[in-house]
């Protein structure tokens, strides 16, 4: 069963675009598991629309490496691709680092802010250990560093290639890459950044979207039916 507070549609945004993101939000954190079936139908009927919006929505999830669509069989979760998780991680390196090398010459003190705010709402949601909020805080982060630079679609590029990352960062949430720890790095990169320094601000980009490779592998022993052999 989908959350009531995901089938909750507005009027604002293409409907098979709310259920892509509502259905990719279960799969990243966990909730739907490798090897779950996912039914259009009864999809179509939790959110009260027909099934083509949830087909092209399930559509989407699949070219992003999340589902799998077998004819006459179903759709399922897939397992995390250590692969896609790789290739993920560099590709994302190299438009966060281009993204925080300009940022750090043309920020606004008013993005500045934006970006330090966002840092204090994360310690509040680490404070009271409420994960789903931190991650959402997390990626708003990511996102206004592309904003800061008059760039939003640099933000929608990697947001579409880092979904296996976001699952493997959320089972190692709790022991491997703990919440403060995030925020650090997260800090770091906005120092940089206020620095005007570029170097500074490209080093803490590589070690924070580092972290991911160095977590991978115990996670992966440690929950290897997540995982593609």
């Amino acid at each position: 069963m989908i959350p009531a507070e995901l089938i909750t549609l507005s009027a604002n945004e293409p409907v098979s675009a709310q259920i892509y993101y509502a259905i990719r939000k279960l799969i990243i954190n966990c909730t739907f598991i490798p090897g779950q079936r996912l039914v259009d139908k009864e999809i179509a009927e939790q959110f009260g629309v027909s099934k083509q919006p949830v087909r092209e929505a399930l559509g989407r999830l699949a070219e992003a490496g999340l589902l799998k669509i077998l004819p006459q069989r179903g759709t399922f979760v897939m397992k995390i691709s250590p692969r896609e998780v790789e290739s993920g991680q560099f590709i994302r390196e190299a438009v966060e680092i281009a993204v925080a090398r300009r940022a750090a010459t043309i920020i606004t003190e008013d993005h500045i802010k934006l970006l330090y705010k966002n840092l204090g709402e994360q310690a509040v949601a680490s404070g009271m250990g409420d994960i789903p909020h931190f991650l959402e805080l997390d990626e708003e982060f990511h996102c206004l560093l592309a904003r800061s630079i008059g760039c939003a679609s640099a933000w929608n590029a990697i947001e579409n290639i880092k979904a296996n990352m976001d699952r493997v960062r959320y089972l190692s949430l709790e022991k491997i890459s703990p919440l403060d720890m995030l925020i650090e790095q997260h800090t770091q990169i906005a120092d940089g950044i206020k620095n005007r320094n570029p170097d500074q601000a490209e080093l803490a980009v590589k070690n924070h979207l580092r972290e991911i490779l160095f977590s991978f592998t115990p996670i992966a022993e440690k929950n290897p039916e997540w995982f593609e052999q």
